[in-house]
């Protein structure tokens, strides 16, 4: 009960750990589960102490002190960030030292609860500790998509303080991930005076932020990597290398979406079986802007997409158009789970291309596209039904097919071109014969792509069987695409 006691308690546990030297000494099991305890000590000097004492027992640990993270930084969240400065600032060496040990979804737990206390002045060093943690190692350690889950409440809140950490904290994710990404997911959830003062000091933000801190599993590793490269002698030093802001998938940092369950109260299947081609559309119409969302839940659209399927060939071009946005929508929304719907729908989006009517063509190039794009289909997976569309009798399918075709190889990757340009590659020479120049002309931009990917040694044996004129124009176009 006496303090005097506890702080003697806490000095003596500090020195104990500073003296330890192997992280797996049993004493560092017998001591974790104090400090849940010591470090809610009514007394401020005996809490500063057993904050001391933390320190040295994380510094000593490894991680299998993560058994005891989410007791000691609940513990924390509770009764140290709104003491003296001191205090407050060990703490924060505390939780970061919890991430040190590779604790980052405790971390991010406490955090998420400290930042919803009533009492403003503990929620600022929460979101500074948050912006430490962010700056000192990365992005990769650190998952953005968790603060950006935490920081539209803070934009909100009603002290200026916590609003302006936060700021701070969004723009130090800038400086990981790129401002796009993290515009496009919190702007809308921000009042417009926040807006405009971001807007402001994000234009003088620039990317290719580094860690200055490593989890201690990386730091184990370090006198290794020395001592090899010590091995190699003195060769020629590489220049460093400025990083560019590490690549983050917009999609990756959203939630999904459940659209299924809006879209049955919707009225969806009745208006799609309904006579009038307005009632139709409008039904049509609410899929494609539920599926506008960025990312949407997984489920089973496997009726709908048969719905959607007859729908393209309504006879009506207006739903047709609709449908035909909507599959785009869904592609880009499911990304990877809508690829057997894509397959499935594919082959009658492809016969469609014979409509002349522009608002039909440029919906279709859009969803084709998308679906490509997503990741719905790759370049195997669309090769018969390629095959079967450039024999298509008219000729608006044949060319706007291989338009198609050449968007997908400029935007596959090199290894997956070279593992099916042994179907491409004849399918494309047999078109360069075609009686229809728009046909010829897009079977030569395919042939481009190709080798422009992966060079020219796969349409070498082609060439040779190719007219004078029509070489000279394929390497030109190569040269000029090159």
């Amino acid at each position: 009960k006496n303090w005097k006691v506890r702080n003697e308690a806490n000095v003596d546990l500090a020195s104990v750990c500073d003296s330890i030297t192997d992280p797996k000494d049993p004493r560092l099991r017998d001591f974790g589960h104090l400090f849940r305890k010591t470090v809610a000590d009514s007394n401020a000097p005996v809490q500063e102490k057993a904050l001391d004492a933390l320190v040295a027992f994380l510094k000593a640990a490894d991680a299998d002190a993560g058994r005891y993270a989410k007791e000691v930084c609940d513990a924390i969240a509770a009764k140290c960030l709104t003491g003296r400065p001191k205090t407050v600032q060990k703490a924060q060496d505390a939780l970061l030292l919890w991430v040190e040990l590779e604790a980052v979804d405790v971390f991010l737990d406490t955090l998420e609860k400290a930042i919803k206390n009533k009492v403003a002045k503990a929620v600022v060093p929460a979101v500074d500790v948050m912006f430490l943690a962010i700056s000192e190692f990365g992005s990769k350690i650190i998952p953005p998509k968790r603060i950006l889950k935490m920081l539209p409440e803070l934009f909100d809140h009603q002290d200026q303080n916590v609003r302006a950490s936060a700021k701070g904290v969004t723009i130090e994710l800038c400086r990981w991930i790129g401002k796009d990404p993290v515009k496009s997911i919190l702007f809308e959830k921000m009042r417009d005076t926040m807006k405009k003062e971001l807007e402001a000091e994000l234009a003088n933000v620039s990317g290719g932020a580094k860690p200055s801190r490593k989890i201690r599993s990386e730091q184990d590793k370090e006198p290794e990597a020395e001592a090899s490269s010590d091995v190699v002698g003195n060769g020629p030093t590489e220049e460093p290398v400025a990083d560019a802001p590490q690549e983050i998938d917009e999609y990756d940092l959203m939630d999904p979406v459940d659209i299924l369950t809006p879209l049955e109260k919707s009225g969806f299947w009745d208006g799609v079986k309904a006579t009038k081609w307005s009632e139709r559309k409008e039904a049509v119409a609410e899929l494609t802007k539920l599926a506008s969302t960025k990312k949407i839940a997984p489920g089973d659209f496997s009726e709908i997409c048969r719905t959607l399927k007859k729908l393209i060939t309504d006879v009506n071009l207006a739903v047709a158009v609709e449908a035909i946005q909507a599959i785009g929508n869904l592609a880009r929304g499911l990304r990877t789970h809508f690829s057997a719907s894509s397959r499935f729908m594919l082959p009658v989006l492809l016969e469609k291309l014979k409509e002349k009517k522009p608002t039909v063509a440029e919906a279709l190039t859009q969803t084709l596209q998308a679906m490509y794009k997503a990741g719905c289909l790759n370049l195997v997976d669309i090769i018969e039904d390629v095959k079967t569309a450039v024999k298509n009798k008219v000729p608006l399918v044949r060319s706007l097919t291989l338009n198609w075709l050449t968007f997908c190889l400029e935007t596959s990757n090199k290894a997956l071109i070279l593992k099916a340009h042994k179907e491409y590659v004849p399918l494309c020479m047999e078109c360069l014969n075609d009686g229809t120049p728009d046909v010829r002309d897009a079977a030569f931009s395919a042939l481009a792509a190709i080798a422009k990917s992966v060079g020219m040694r796969p349409l070498e044996k082609s060439l040779e069987k190719l007219d004078d004129v029509r070489r000279k124009k394929l390497s030109e176009m190569i040269a000029s695409s090159g």
